[in-house]
């Protein structure tokens, strides 16, 4: 299962291959506020089995830790966290 910041959501990944082969349970949105700087953590978790992952009802104060619980996903296997910023404009200089 491929967790992105609760940004997308991706599951039933099979291992030999990408995200794209996966399930979408939650598709791209784009970080909120539009303006100021982003923290960005994108989780990687070995699902032992296929089942039915259910879409977070809301993005505010996602917490990946429970949300790893519930689904018995144990510790990520990979993870990297990288902060972003997008100055003032309408297309902006992206760090």
């Amino acid at each position: 299962m491929f967790l992105s910041n609760f940004v997308r959501l991706v599951t039933d990944i099979p291992a030999s291959t990408g995200v794209t082969f996966g399930n979408e349970v939650v598709s791209y949105e784009c970080p909120r506020p539009t303006m100021g700087i982003h923290r960005l953590v994108l989780v990687l978790f070995r699902q032992l089995r296929r089942e039915i992952v259910h879409a977070p009802e809301n993005r505010q104060n996602f917490d990946t830790r429970d949300f790893a619980k519930v689904y018995n996903f144990g510790l990520p296997v990979a993870a990297v966290y990288f902060n972003c910023q997008r100055e003032n404009g309408t297309g902006g200089r992206r760090i």
